[in-house]
């Protein structure tokens, strides 16, 4: 059907031309007719747009629409000129072609509202809005309606004052009518009239309310729709300041560039920036009113000042002359304000990345920062939604999140640290805006990756603060439950045998010996607490000679590789409980033969590898206590612990702390 439709208006495209170019242009004017060939023309635009359409969607509302219309338009831009050129030579059909131009071609005033109330989806709005398009659909048919029934002379003094052109008068122009008193004729034709407007007003709600809704590829699509409306005013505006006979070339223009829109806007959206076609678009509106009006003030002010010593062509210099220096400032200013308005601060990268610099130094707080980021980006690109996340979770929005978003990394030296959350969009970024959205990724890496070590600072704080409180409890519980009470003991036991003494001494030699066994375990224990506080080998016989003595009933190799003298107490401290739990993981699982400890201190870094032949860690290995402790040691001095299997057995631990040499004061 739709190349039927097509077909029709393509065929009637050539017919409609041999027929112009036989009918006088003096002729067509007393029947205040323009050439068909025009409006074929717009004829063959919307039919292509509704191929176009139709080719993607073949069910889509609007293919079919403008299909249909394209087809109608034709086929009245024909029937036209044919009413032209019967009417000069006397052929028959005239009065069937202003029965199809006349009284028919008024249907096509439904093509403006129902294209509004269809687009993008080819659906119309759901809810009370609905029952809104009818009832305005029903106020646009009006029109149409009754020109077809209301006699021809009563429609011609309604719309046009005047009698009927001299050609007209021997051609039957009421095939159709409804013999009512021209009274009624009247008054219904001067209503219709007036509902054409009225009707026009919920279709344009219509757009401003989807506009307003919609996000992503639909704001794109209805981005599109706008352009057209701002091209059809160019014209419209451009044209009714020409003669007359340019009329039907501006409305030919004007319903070309909009099929084409509405074809774009419903199958590819992305093919160019529409938002930056909508800018310069609009600026050049401003610029084309703007020199009109300017055209005006200059003409009327060198005729009222200088009355008649200026000739038209003096004045009109004068005017050129004033309007192309007004141009250039007018020009680069309306640009600016409308590009941004338009596309958003985007079109100033500059402005945009120096801003965001400046605001983000100053603001001292992690969070507000994140805000300022999204806050700029979303200006910057004029989208509905911004969101930073870091990569702990800390989520910052500016706007309400759309059902579909996109994340691009935020990376810093290589390292993730983040997302920024996007709407999703369809519309291609252009190469500027690729390079202002990696500079403000940029710019974020920097800002999350400073929220993010605020935040690990904070976090290490913590742990730093926790670790030594535990520490002291655990100390004061030791000396408070262990200590305390023995040394007691033993101050009651010396009173004791001191009393003891006056009457037998061997009874006070046996207290005396009960409190030195006593101490005897006191010492112990206080050992004991020295050696979880510091391993005291380390102090006697330095870390190699430490990690050798951990493990005397397994064959055990030490190597060392550069200086480990001089070595942060801390550092010392990390290595040698590592190797410990990792020799005791050995001797208790491994069922190893052999275990080497090598330790490599270089640039800074102290690497402790301890690798065995036992029988590895196997797939269903559970991370215990020991292997936690292990990297949340390295992790506390900013060092990191891997722990794998090795080929064709065997398990490695590598541990890189760093080492740099103490400072002494």
């Amino acid at each position: 059907m739709r190349k039927v439709l097509f077909a029709v208006a393509v065929a009637a495209l050539p017919a409609a031309a041999l027929i112009d170019v036989r009918v006088p242009a003096a002729h067509r004017a007393g029947l205040a007719l323009q050439p068909g060939a025009f409006d074929a023309l717009a004829g063959i635009a919307l039919a292509t747009a509704g191929m176009v359409v139709l080719g993607r969607f073949p069910r889509h509302a609007l293919g079919r629409l403008m299909s249909v219309f394209g087809a109608w338009w034709a086929l009245d831009g024909l029937a036209s000129s044919w009413l032209a050129y019967s009417t000069l030579e006397g052929l028959p059909g005239d009065s069937a072609a202003f029965l199809i131009y006349q009284r028919f071609g008024a249907g096509l005033l439904l093509l403006l509202p129902l294209l509004l109330l269809l687009f993008p989806e080819g659906r119309l709005p759901t809810g009370r809005w609905r029952a809104v398009s009818y009832v305005s659909l029903g106020l646009t048919s009006l029109l149409p309606l009754a020109l077809v029934a209301a006699p021809s002379r009563i429609a011609q003094a309604t719309s046009e004052p005047g009698p009927i052109p001299a050609a007209l008068r021997s051609v039957d122009l009421d095939l159709l009518y409804l013999p009512l008193p021209d009274e009624v004729w009247t008054v219904v034709l001067r209503v219709a009239q007036l509902c054409v407007p009225l009707s026009l007003v919920a279709p344009f709600v219509v757009v401003v309310r989807r506009y307003r809704a919609s996000a992503g590829l639909d704001r794109a699509r209805l981005r599109w729709l706008v352009w057209a409306g701002v091209v059809d005013l160019m014209v419209m505006l451009t044209f009714r300041l020409l003669p007359g006979s340019w009329t039907a070339i501006g409305l030919t223009v004007g319903v070309v560039l909009t099929a084409a829109a509405v074809a774009v806007g419903v199958v590819r959206p992305d093919l160019v920036d529409v938002d930056r076609l909508l800018g310069g678009t609009v600026v050049y509106a401003l610029l084309l009113a703007l020199t009109f009006v300017l055209d005006l003030v200059v003409l009327g002010s060198a005729g009222q000042y200088l009355g008649s010593r200026l000739n038209d062509g003096e004045r009109l210099v004068i005017a050129v002359f004033a309007v192309a220096i007004g141009y250039a400032q007018l020009r680069h200013r309306l640009q600016r304000l409308v590009r941004r308005w338009v596309v958003g601060d985007r079109d100033d990268p500059y402005h945009v990345v120096s801003g965001l610099a400046e605001r983000l130094e100053a603001t001292d707080d992690s969070e507000a920062q994140l805000l300022t980021l999204a806050r700029t980006v979303r200006r910057a690109f004029r989208t509905s939604y911004v969101g930073v996340e870091i990569t702990d979770a800390l989520l910052v929005e500016d706007g309400e999140r759309p059902a579909e978003t996109r994340a691009l990394p935020i990376a810093y030296r290589g390292e993730r640290v983040g997302r920024l959350v996007l709407p999703a969009r369809v519309t291609r970024p252009t190469s500027g805006d690729e390079r202002l959205l990696a500079d403000v990724i940029r710019q974020a890496a920097a800002a999350a990756r400073a929220v993010h070590l605020a935040e690990e600072l904070q976090r290490g704080r913590e742990r730093i603060v926790s670790a030594v409180e535990d520490e002291r409890r655990r100390l004061r519980r030791e000396l408070h439950d262990g200590l305390g009470p023995t040394l007691a003991a033993v101050a009651a036991r010396i009173d004791m045998a001191r009393i003891t003494a006056r009457r037998s001494g061997d009874d006070a030699d046996q207290i005396l010996g009960q409190a030195r066994q006593e101490l005897t375990g006191l010492l112990a224990e206080v050992r004991r607490l020295v050696h979880g506080l510091r391993p005291p080998a380390l102090d006697d016989v330095g870390l190699v000679g430490a990690i050798r003595q951990l493990a005397p009933d397994l064959t055990m190799r030490v190597e060392e590789h550069g200086d480990l003298t001089g070595l942060p107490a801390a550092v010392e401290v990390a290595a040698y409980r590592i190797a410990a739990e990792a020799v005791t993981n050995v001797r208790r699982h491994a069922r190893a033969t052999t275990c080497t400890v090598t330790l490599i201190r270089a640039d800074g870094v102290l690497n402790v590898e301890i690798t065995d032949d036992g029988v590895g860690l196997g797939t269903a290995t559970t991370t215990g206590v020991g292997l936690v402790s292990m990297r949340e040691r390295a992790a506390e001095l900013g060092g990191t612990c891997e722990i794998a299997p090795m080929e064709p057995r065997g398990t490695r631990v590598l541990t890189s702390l760093p080492a740099r040499d103490e400072v002494t004061v």
